[in-house]
């Protein structure tokens, strides 16, 4: 790789500064003395500079100087390089550097320390990963109250190389008493678990839930010091809930220490007792529900076959009340409307939950909502659960349907009540949104009916944080549904109290905690040139196996960008526009006599490779690829999106323009 000259020179001086900063002139003569007594007294032999290099990296002053020097690959020159484009985004070249975290001495923390884990027997044969070979990695994300963390990727093994440490502040709810710092007794009464996920991310860059486990860090209380270690057992999630999938090391201790600790009575009293009043409230709720079965049931036999569904399993093989998988959620700054709201869950990836063996059966897996977010993809059911609790948080009456599709599908959609009594359902999934109109089967059969755009069938239930209402119309067809909420004769209610009891927040119950939603790490601009310049050299590759020249014409690339703007700016807003200056310009670009040939699409994943294959299956993008004519150009322009927890929605746009010869 040759350099400019100035750069050359740049260089050559910061190596020089370094060398005299660390006083490396004054170390060689030592050694070349001591090498000269060494080695020259015996034999008087000339001293070659393979000698002395080997002294010098004996002695490790060698590695001293490398570890010093810093090279930082600088983004913008290898993008100057490889794409004949200007830049147009500068990145921060400096290193990131570890920060000290301020620690408020009259606050009280929680310092937990993961110390390694040993026993994840499936990585027993993974082979030890090579200096810079891309390998599977474990990553450990954490929530408590309101307070996220997220460990170091570190490469799967029989026993990982966790070495972590997360700063979790122990703070009360009352604002009234927030400078007042937390004394052992008070801490006792704070019965909010460290909810632990453990996620994989393959050499793909898709990612496996692997456990998911609620810490109960009160032990610490009544440790000697404020210290203890503890062993964590993680067990599977979905069929494998009972399998172990290995043991963490885990450190607590406060900070600072205690002035008294608690005796192990009182914290093993404490932690009984709330199991007993949570199993107690527990009790009350499935008695109730199995009484509200029965009277739902003796209101019309056919009941039994509609999609009642009052509790759901999570991912640790849990029933839960569906309404503890809904709390209002609001995402400060992070989303602006219900309808980016609606945009952002559905650029979650969608994946059913794995099933073992055949037989097409569907497995049931409510996942919680860290667990969700952490994976960055769930089944129809997370999608839902997460965007009602953000309408609800968007001041919305919001409600997640059970029903079902076409060809009797269940499905989960969510549904939102206008104050005029407008009924819109919004699809988690796509993020469209329908209004209903009921078809009124008394009508006579000249009045005409509205056609519903839906894709809905069936409606069984719905249910939000707060109420839960099974559907008692004569049919559960969704066309013919009328949504009059307060009407028991068209829709069963729970009992308020009941819900309260087992799902509001701050209860002692089993119900986790919700996280609050986290900032995207994504470099729009850098992932859209990294994702634009890999599609360019597959298509060149691709077509140079078709024994095609490949041409690029960047000006054509660049106005692309307005066409992909206006398609995002579409799904979040259902709002068109610009297309009239996108058109205006691409006819400038294009000289008469040529054609112009465009095909966007849409991707909620960043693997340019799987995009590209994806692309050739299309019979009109492989069209614009393997284009062959006359003054063949081609062009494409790749828009990436960025959404919370690092969602994204990616945009690419294929287009080539040649001489029309007929």
């Amino acid at each position: 790789m040759s350099l400019p000259p100035e750069k050359a020179s740049e260089l050559k001086q910061i190596i020089h500064q370094q060398l005299v900063k660390m006083d490396v002139h004054g170390r060689i003569r030592e050694v070349l003395a001591e090498t000269i007594r060494e080695e020259l007294a015996p034999e008087h032999q000339q001293l070659s500079t393979e000698d002395l290099i080997k002294a010098l990296r004996q002695r490790g002053i060698i590695d001293d100087v490398m570890k010093e020097l810093k090279f930082v690959t600088d983004v913008n020159e290898k993008e100057r390089t490889s794409a004949p484009k200007p830049s147009t985004h500068f990145v921060d070249r400096e290193p990131p550097v570890l920060q000290k975290t301020n620690i408020d001495p009259t606050r009280r923390y929680l310092y937990l320390q993961v110390l390694g884990g040993k026993a994840f027997l499936e990585h027993l044969q993974e082979p030890e990963p090579l200096p810079g070979q891309i390998c599977s990695t474990f990553t450990l994300c954490l929530h408590f109250r309101n307070q996220r963390f997220r460990s170091k990727p570190v490469p799967c093994a029989c026993e990982p190389d966790f070495h972590d440490g997360f700063l979790l502040e122990v703070h009360k709810d009352s604002l009234g008493d927030g400078s007042k710092m937390v004394d052992a007794t008070t801490m006792l009464s704070i019965c909010d678990p460290v909810h632990m996920v453990l996620i994989k991310t393959d050499t793909f860059g898709e990612t496996t839930l692997v456990a998911s486990y609620f810490l109960e860090w009160r032990s610490v209380l009544a440790a000697e010091n404020g210290i203890t270690n503890v062993a964590v057992e993680l067990l599977g999630v979905g069929t494998e809930s009972k399998v172990s999938v290995g043991i963490l090391n885990i450190r607590l201790e406060m900070y600072p220490q205690l002035n008294k600790t608690l005796s192990p009575e009182i914290t093993n009293t404490q932690f009984a007792l709330e199991r007993q009043k949570t199993a107690e409230k527990e009790r009350l709720f499935l008695v109730y529900a199995k009484q509200w079965w029965r009277e739902y049931l003796q209101i019309r036999p056919t009941h039994n076959v509609r999609l009642v569904k009052i509790f759901a399993q999570d991912e640790n093989g849990v029933n839960r009340p569906v309404c503890s998988y809904i709390r209002p959620l609001r995402a400060g700054r992070l989303l602006d409307t219900p309808r980016q709201a609606a945009r952002f869950v559905s650029v979650l990836g969608y994946e059913r939950a794995p099933v073992i063996g055949g037989g097409g059966g569907k497995q049931e897996q409510w996942c919680t909502l860290l667990a969700f977010l952490c994976r960055n993809k769930g089944d129809c059911e997370d999608h839902a659960n997460l965007l009602c609790s953000l309408l609800l948080g968007f001041g919305l009456e919001a409600f997640v349907c059970v029903g079902t599709k076409a060809k009797g599908v269940p499905h989960t959609w969510v549904m939102t009540r206008g104050t005029d009594g407008t009924i819109t359902f919004w699809e988690s999934l796509t993020g469209h949104r329908y209004i209903h109109r009921p078809i009124n089967p008394d009508d006579p059969p000249l009045v005409e009916q509205p056609k519903p755009l839906y894709p809905y069938r069936t409606i069984g239930c719905i249910f939000n944080h707060q109420k839960f209402l099974g559907n008692c119309q004569p049919s559960d067809a969704v066309e013919v549904c009328v949504f009059h909420l307060h009407d028991e004769s068209k829709w069963k209610p729970m009992s308020g109290e009941a819900i309260k009891s087992v799902c509001s927040p701050g209860t002692t119950s089993s119900v986790p905690p919700f996280p609050p939603l986290c900032a995207s790490t994504i470099d729009a601009a850098v992932t859209s040139n990294e994702i634009e310049l890999q599609l360019r050299i597959l298509v060149s590759e691709h077509r140079k196996d078709l024994g095609l020249s490949t041409v690029w014409d960047d000006h054509l690339s660049y106005l692309l960008s307005p066409a992909l703007a206006a398609y995002e700016l579409e799904r979040t807003t259902s709002i068109s526009a610009g297309n009239e200056e996108f058109q205006d310009a691409v006819r400038r670009a294009v000289p008469d006599g040529h054609t112009f040939k465009g095909f966007p699409i849409h991707f909620v994943y960043r693997n340019a490779r799987r995009a590209f294959a994806t692309c050739l299956r299309s019979p009109f993008c492989e069209e614009i690829m393997c284009c062959r004519g006359d003054q063949v150009r081609l062009a494409v322009r790749v828009r990436v999106f960025t959404y919370p927890e690092s969602a994204c929605a990616v945009w690419i746009m294929f287009a080539c323009k040649y001489r029309s010869v007929l």
